[in-house]
Parts: C-alpha cells; sequence; structure tokens
C-alpha cells in the first residue's frame, strides 16, 4: 500500500516510537486530537512504514499517556522482540470510522498533499504539506511543507488561515514577514538536541 493510499484510506492516531517495558508494550507519538478514543475504539490497523510489509490488524489491550505521548499494548504483542518489529508503524482506524468535526473546524491528516498558498504578498504557492509536527506544551502543529529542494515548518495558527479548500487541495495562508525564513527546518541534530531537551525537562518535572 502506498502513502497515498493509506493516507485516503485512514486516519492515523499514533506512530510506534520505541519498547517501553518489557512485555510488548510501545511509546508512540499522538496524532489525533482525540487520544481518549483508543478506550472506545481498541480495534485498530497497524499500517507499515513502507510497502515491504503488510498492514495488520490489532486490538489495543491497554494504554496510558507519558510525558505528552501515549504507552500502547496490543494483544498478542507481549516480547521486547515483538514490539520492536512494529517500532515506525502507524496506528489507524478507516477515514469513515473518525469522529465527525463541528464547524470550521478540520483534520489535520487531510492537509496532508494541500498546497500551501502564501496570499501575504500576492499568491505564493509554498508547496505541498508532508506532514504535520503534533505541538506540545501549548506550542501549536506544525506543517512540514516541500519547498523545492526545502522543506518549511509554518505554524498551523487559525490566525495566519484564510481559507482551507480540501477538494481543492488547497490550504491558504497569510504569514507575517520572513516567517518562512524563521521557521526554516532544523537539522537531524537540532531534532535530537531538542528531544533531548524536551525529555530532560521532562524528567526534571517528574
Amino acid at each position: 500500500m502506498s502513502a497515498e493510499d493509506r493516507d485516503r484510506d485512514f486516519v492515523l492516531l499514533a506512530r510506534l516510537v520505541r519498547t517501553q517495558g518489557r512485555h510488548g508494550e510501545l511509546i508512540a507519538e499522538i496524532l489525533t486530537d482525540f487520544p481518549e478514543r483508543f478506550a472506545e475504539r481498541p480495534h485498530v490497523w497497524l499500517l507499515p512504514p513502507d510497502e515491504k510489509a503488510v498492514r495488520r490488524e490489532a486490538e489495543v489491550e491497554r494504554h496510558w499517556p507519558h510525558k505528552g505521548r501515549i504507552v500502547l499494548k496490543f494483544v498478542g504483542i507481549d516480547s521486547i522482540s515483538g514490539a520492536t518489529a512494529l517500532s515506525g508503524w502507524h496506528v489507524a482506524i478507516p477515514r469513515e470510522q473518525r469522529v465527525p468535526l463541528a464547524g470550521d473546524s478540520v483534520y489535520v491528516a487531510d492537509l496532508i498533499g494541500c498546497h500551501v498558498i502564501d496570499e501575504t504578498d500576492g499568491a505564493v504557492d509554498l508547496g505541498p504539506v508532508l506532514s504535520v509536527e503534533r505541538g506540545s506544551g501549548g506550542a501549536p502543529d506544525l506543517l512540514v511543507v516541500q519547498h523545492g529542494d526545502d522543506e518549511l515548518l509554518i505554524p498551523f495558527v487559525k490566525t495566519f488561515i484564510a481559507q482551507i479548500n480540501l477538494s481543492a487541495r488547497v490550504l491558504r495562508m497569510r504569514l507575517p514577514a520572513g516567517l518562512t525564513a524563521i521557521n526554516a527546518p532544523l537539522t537531524d541534530e537540532e531534532r535530537a538536541a531538542q528531544r533531548q531537551m524536551s525529555e530532560e525537562e521532562g524528567n526534571d518535572a517528574l
């Protein structure tokens, strides 16, 4: 299954990062605004990070929050080796099963593939949304936009949004001058340092 098919057919709830514990538990990044739905919908799908493996059904045995993430234990995954094999996989549900949204709210997953048009000075196509990095600690979600050979990180905040047209796959925004330069992508080293800092702050808070 291609990434395009996955994004069209499924809603991503979480990305499994690594093992957590000795009995098959995995810690995951939350990709949904409704993490409580894991209790209401234990039946999920596990989607591989590439096309070398086949998606599989799974049942959430239990779950609990952990430092801004979530720990998941699946039925039948009872060892470190079994959990390790799922690192990098996504937890998802079929798109038709997602929670209806009220008003003008949208699922961030629906923004993937939309072209971001900056209308601050004319109409500049910044490129398509590749993914969405979830904000933490009150920080906004960040749109990862393919801008030529580079990637831009653009805050997804209501004050910047002019129009969202999902059928046309267009997200029109009015961005402050210089924001696209300020939000240039982090290097791998900067991302690692940022994660380490967040983990250390979380430990200090305990």
